[in-house]
């Protein structure tokens, strides 16, 4: 069998909606013939930095060696500075953004609607399908 491409993401999200992020990684991480790295910020091991700018440039760093970032695309990104700057720095990088649109909400903020190369469902079979086929 061939060797798996490794995937590596970035899941932008919310550290107040975390259970949301919990659920992806469980799904990444149990899907049959795939392999990531996980090149997320989690509340469990946050930036060692003191300033805004300093943080930026990590998150620039992290989002750079991505094939794609990954956005929980809730109602709450409409308030997250950091989940923007994130989404920004995808544009500007020119990365695939896979908005995922979590289980029982209606809308997707515009922000995202306009910028994500693709919409999926609250659905692993979904998720993983398009990593495969939109990640650089």
């Amino acid at each position: 069998m061939p060797e798996l491409k490794n995937y590596r993401l970035l899941i932008s999200h919310s550290w107040k909606y975390s259970t949301q992020y919990d659920t992806i990684l469980e799904w990444l991480n149990t899907a049959s013939n795939f392999k990531w790295s996980n090149h997320s910020v989690s509340a469990d091991n946050p930036f060692n930095t003191k300033t805004k700018t300093a943080l930026k440039e990590q998150l620039t760093q992290q989002i750079r060696g991505c094939n794609a970032i990954i956005v929980v695309s809730g109602m709450y990104t409409l308030y997250s500075e950091w989940i923007d700057y994130e989404i920004n720095e995808a544009i500007r990088m020119n990365k695939p953004i896979i908005a995922i649109k979590p289980w029982g909400n209606e809308r997707v903020p515009l922000k995202i609607q306009n910028n994500a190369t693709v919409l999926v469902g609250w659905n692993s079979a979904s998720l993983i399908s398009t990593i495969r086929n939109y990640a650089l």
